[in-house]
């Protein structure tokens, strides 16, 4: 059942109250309007009351109806002979007696004489009385002691409006100096009044009948005011809006304040779609977006979506690749933003290369004699590989040692490691997969008949290289050799594996590409003049370093050299290439850092003179 509509022009201030989008404040300020104009014509009428906008008005206009307003005649009091008698001017009469007939004339006529001569009205104040459907209105006796009058000056027979001024207008009104008093004649006196009286009421009922301006219905000739202050310059509407805040009053610049302060408080973002927010936001610098998560909480979501900071790490070059460890890290976080995650981290380790102490150096001790052949880094973990025949898994952290891998007969020449998978190479010519955590054998992996040099992991595949020549490709997790890779004529050095290509590097001076599915080799890249101890594939370009001092750098598909990198002067024994940018080491105690698309060396690391700096 639907519920009853709310007259506007008979509803109390409790009614307005319970209306969607009105409180006490503007319930309050509703009836003061209706009361200073009669009442309204329609309910769109209530947007010209301040503080309750067109918003409020449409969301509310199925609770709200409006009656025709109608007024009943208000009758002028009669004001009798008697309230003024003429009085001897020198003895009979007395200013108690003139006092006396202005109160008499007050209380019939409603208008306020002061004890001199000029003339002091009350504002009008008009209360409801419902009847049926009419709306009546009376004239409220304004002869309470306790109400203090404002005085408005009369102009062309209408009262002024106060207007407000600023500090800087404000003029002492002096007192009235009146000498003496003159006494009217007792008919003057009375017609006077009585004149008075009837140009108030009829002024205070012409004014209740106005029309209250709305969009519809606007002012006469506001359209030609409009067009003249559009037609003035920038300088021009300054001035004349600084005059026109002069004679408004308190109220109406309360309602310039409404209209004005949301447009500068609009939230731009909060209004776009999400998809062309996170589009706006992606512009910002990783510092910026963390300091505009801190400017509201919708905002706050934004800058913290998963997407926006994936878009940041593949501008910085981070992958989950990059980071030791990710998926079990991954499995532990509980962040709605792993990707931020990541590059707060990535970005710490970076701050910390750059600007952090150089903590102090931790000895890992446990190979006793024995020489470390090999060693692998994986997340908080290192695995060190020797020839006393054992591996050992350290905390990087803490630098114990955490368990010892026995099972070899022969010393550990090669080694990989993926989470906590372990696999090693032994001159016993078999290769073990291990458990890191439990410290358990897993798989031993018998074909090579040499000692295994070398390995490459790739996801659950191992290809190792012996010097038996050959090339073995595995399976960790049944532990079976599913190829073999035969054609170089001595030991295998160095290997690389992407999933697709075999690369190997051997004593024989060559370099080897592979096809491990039909165990093809599909080029032999000859050029280097001594043994390949090192490589890097990253499946477009081959680097391969050798005891001749030179670095080569070639076309995986074509097969052909495409730079010889000179600058070392020793066997180059360690690679690492990343977006075109190698980093080499070698036994000269330099490291290098080339662009292998141009051939060129970018920086040249010293290391005498960095371990002298630390005095190692």
């Amino acid at each position: 059942m639907a519920s009853k509509k709310i007259d506007i022009n008979k509803a109390s201030v409790e009614d307005f109250e319970k209306v969607n989008g009105i409180g006490l404040r503007k319930a309050k300020a509703i009836i003061k309007y209706r009361k200073s104009f009669g009442g309204f014509s329609t309910v769109k009428d209530l947007s010209s009351v301040p503080g309750v906008g067109d918003c409020i008005v449409e969301q509310s206009r199925t609770q709200l109806t409006c009656s025709n307003r109608k007024r009943k005649a208000v009758r002028t009091p009669k004001v009798k002979d008697n309230v003024c008698k003429e009085q001897p001017s020198s003895s009979g009469l007395s200013a108690r007696s003139i006092r006396h007939n202005q109160r008499a004339l007050f209380k019939s006529t409603g208008e306020h004489v002061d004890d001199g001569n000029s003339i002091v009205s009350h504002e009008g104040h008009m209360s409801e009385e419902e009847s049926g459907d009419e709306v009546m209105f009376r004239e409220e006796d304004r002869s309470n002691a306790q109400h203090k009058s404002r005085i408005p000056i009369p102009v062309n027979g209408l009262f002024s409006s106060h207007v407000m001024k600023r500090k800087g207008h404000v003029v002492k009104e002096e007192p009235d100096s009146s000498p003496g008093k003159k006494f009217c004649r007792d008919g003057d006196y009375q017609s006077t009044f009585v004149n008075l009286q009837k140009s108030s009421r009829q002024n205070l009922i012409a004014t209740q009948r106005m029309r209250i301006p709305s969009k519809e219905h606007p002012p006469d000739k506001l359209a030609e005011w409009l067009q003249i202050f559009q037609n003035w310059g920038n300088a021009e509407r300054l001035m004349a809006l600084d005059e026109l805040i002069t004679f408004c009053d308190p109220t109406q610049v309360r309602h310039m304040m409404q209209v004005i302060e949301p447009q500068f408080q609009r939230d731009f973002i909060s209004l776009l779609p999400k998809e062309l927010a996170l589009y706006v936001l992606s512009f910002l610098e990783p510092k910026s977006l963390l300091k505009a998560a801190q400017t509201c909480r919708y905002w706050r979501v934004l800058a913290e979506d998963n997407l926006l900071w994936r878009e940041k790490c593949r501008e910085e070059s981070i992958d989950d690749n990059l980071v030791y460890g990710i998926n079990r890290l991954r499995r532990r976080h509980t962040s709605r933003c792993p990707w931020k995650s990541l590059y707060m981290r990535q970005h710490q380790i970076e701050l910390n290369w750059r600007t952090g102490e150089i903590p102090g150096p931790k000895l890992l001790k446990g190979h006793d004699d024995h020489v470390i052949t090999c060693l692998e880094f994986c997340g908080t973990r290192i695995v060190s590989g020797s020839d006393d025949n054992t591996l050992k898994v350290w905390s990087a952290i803490t630098g114990k040692c955490l368990r010892t891998l026995v099972g070899h007969t022969g010393g550990v020449w090669s080694s990989q490691m993926s989470n906590s998978v372990v696999i090693s190479g032994s001159t016993d010519r078999t290769l073990k997969v291990w458990n890191a955590d439990t410290g358990q054998c897993i798989h031993t992996l018998y074909g090579h008949s040499s000692t295994v040099r070398c390995m490459h992991l790739h996801k659950n595949v191992v290809v190792s290289g012996s010097r038996d020549a050959t090339l073995r490709v595995w399976d960790i997790d049944s532990g079976a050799c599913l190829h073999v890779l035969m054609g170089h004529v001595a030991a295998v050095r160095c290997v690389q594996y992407d999933g697709r290509r075999v690369v190997s590097g051997a004593y024989d001076y060559m370099v080897k590409v592979w096809d491990p599915e039909t165990e093809t080799c599909l080029h032999t890249l000859q050029g280097h003049t001594n043994r390949v101890y090192s490589l890097q594939f990253d499946g477009i370009h081959i680097v391969s370093g050798s005891l001749d001092t030179s670095i080569r750098v070639w076309d995986v598909e074509a097969g052909n050299c495409l730079h010889t990198l000179i600058g070392h002067q020793s066997l180059t024994s360690g690679l690492e290439l990343k977006d075109n940018i190698l980093v080499s080491g070698n036994a000269d105690s330099t490291v290098k850092v080339w662009d292998i698309t141009t051939g060129q060396c970018l920086q040249t690391l010293q290391g005498k003179i960095l371990l002298s700096k630390y005095g190692i």
